[in-house]
């Protein structure tokens, strides 16, 4: 995947998060450079989506630091630093009484978008995502399938061109064939969009298949960072066990 190595996108410095006297994460550092998919893989509990958290500031760290676009979270305006953020997530968070067209340029509208621009932005990002405007632009979220509700997902988080998209287990509620289409369509549509991504997932099926980076979390520590081929040398006991449910996608 394309990569401008003089960018770093989000930093992670010495982060830890305690809540109650308990570590959430601690001592997290990685980067992640413009154009990269950082994949934080990792059972429940882990550590994975706090970690999402303290990178869109709807948690602050208790020690270290997290840059994103080179500025710390907790010096950034909260509402401007989410708008530079496209969020998908397992539940996808769909307006039920909006229309398909109304939850994708939801953003642009906050932004203060004229309205012919919307209406050319969300047809254009609804054939982005393979869903027909004509025929899905006015359809409510319950007249669609999954796999079509996450597409709609996926086009509003994209919807005001933002840098930067975090992913929380944004497939992990579908069915395996609409997953590995979506998966796919994902890996294509990152590559010719070339946005920073940051998804989590505990699914090694998923992180070989978007992944340019793995980030291995265990008890709120990283405790792997490296190429999908890096990891597959790896011989942490974490990394072992993840290893061996391995089987490459599309392989039965």
């Amino acid at each position: 995947m394309a990569v401008n190595n003089h960018e770093v996108a989000v930093e992670c410095l010495e982060v830890t998060y305690r809540l109650n006297r308990r570590h959430l994460v601690e001592k997290i550092n990685f980067q992640v450079l413009q154009g990269e998919v950082l994949v934080l893989l990792g059972r429940s509990g882990s550590g994975k989506t706090t970690t999402m958290k303290l990178i869109n500031n709807l948690l602050a760290p208790t020690s270290g630091e997290v840059l994103v676009m080179g500025k710390a979270t907790t010096e950034w305006n909260p509402i401007q630093l989410r708008r530079k953020i496209g969020y998908v997530i397992q539940e996808i968070g769909l307006f039920p009484h909006f229309t398909v067209e109304q939850n994708v340029g939801l953003v642009p509208k906050l932004e203060g978008w004229e309205r012919s621009r919307i209406q050319s932005r969300v047809r254009q990002l609804l054939e982005l995502v393979n869903l027909d405007p004509q025929h899905f632009a006015k359809r409510y979220p319950h007249q669609l399938s999954g796999g079509q509700r996450q597409r709609v997902g996926v086009a509003r988080a994209l919807a005001a061109d933002p840098p930067l998209l975090l992913m929380d287990e944004p497939f992990g509620a579908l069915d395996p064939i609409t997953r590995l289409e979506l998966q796919r369509e994902f890996g294509q549509l990152q590559q010719q969009l070339d946005k920073t991504v940051i998804f989590v997932t505990h699914s090694i099926q998923e992180a070989f298949l978007l992944a340019s980076k793995i980030g291995l979390m265990q008890d709120g520590r990283l405790v792997e960072l490296g190429s999908p081929d890096d990891f597959l040398k790896s011989q942490h006991p974490e990394a072992l066990a993840f290893i061996e449910c391995f089987q490459l996608p599309g392989t039965g």
